[in-house]
């Protein structure tokens, strides 16, 4: 369940995003607010986790609203003003809907909400687990609406992609939604090595190294991985500590 907040000096506005979040079973909304201020002082008695603003208000902005926040919800932008999308993506918006907001476009934004709040959980669950489970061979990861037990053994490399990484396993792979960060955290350091923003690799399965790249078998075929450059010096030092 998220808890939502609608923030928007429109009556007209508010009551349609009202009518749009009653017919979501999975939303709960704590209130609907005409400015800023009056949304400053919800954020600071109720928990919220979405909050739909409308960019253009008297008094304060939307955008500069969200600017005086140490820790705001995520914002869905609301407004009539195309030209105002890419100054809401810059403060980290979860989406922008032009207004007049059709349900059909509402719904693609909530569901980005309601994926972002899962894969929030999930990270925080994985991070307890990791520390509850330190020493073992295995993890599991949420995929395909189920938990599937992953074996260090069996993981070639970890390739990110956006909110999802893909697990490349010597036989067949995993799509989860994870981020690098929380992965490569769960993963034990002196088998896998972060060689790139977007690559982890499994040390035992790195059949060479040239120039930037590592060669890695996968399934019947070699396959380079670039090496980035924030990362080259830890990853040759290993190297060099394991060289003949």
């Amino acid at each position: 369940m998220l808890k939502v907040i609608v923030v928007d000096d429109e009556p007209l506005a508010l009551d349609v995003l009202e009518t749009y979040i009653s017919k979501i079973p999975q939303l709960e909304l704590i209130g609907r607010y005409s400015n800023a201020l009056e949304a400053n002082e919800a954020l600071q008695n109720n928990e919220v986790d979405l909050m739909f603003l409308d960019i253009q208000m008297p008094q304060l902005t939307g955008t500069d609203f969200v600017k005086t926040l140490q820790n705001p919800p995520m914002v869905v932008f609301t407004t009539a003003y195309p030209n105002y999308a890419i100054q809401g993506f810059d403060l980290n918006a979860l989406d922008y809907l032009l207004k007049p907001v059709s349900l059909e476009r509402f719904m693609k934004a909530v569901n980005k909400a309601i994926e972002q709040k899962e894969l929030s959980q999930y990270e925080h669950a994985a991070t307890v687990t990791s520390a509850i489970n330190d020493g073992l061979d295995f993890f599991f990861v949420k995929a395909d609406k189920k938990l599937l037990k992953v074996n260090f053994e069996d993981i070639v490399y970890i390739e990110g992609l956006k909110d999802y990484v893909i697990i490349r396993l010597l036989q067949g792979r995993v799509i989860t939604l994870q981020t690098m960060k929380s992965l490569e955290d769960r993963l034990p350091r002196n088998k896998f090595k972060r060689i790139h923003r977007s690559f982890i690799v499994a040390l035992d399965k790195i059949t060479a190294i040239e120039g930037s790249m590592v060669e890695v078998q996968e399934k019947e075929r070699p396959k380079l991985l670039p090496i980035g450059k924030n990362y080259r010096d830890e990853l040759l030092e290993l190297i060099e500590k394991n060289r003949l």
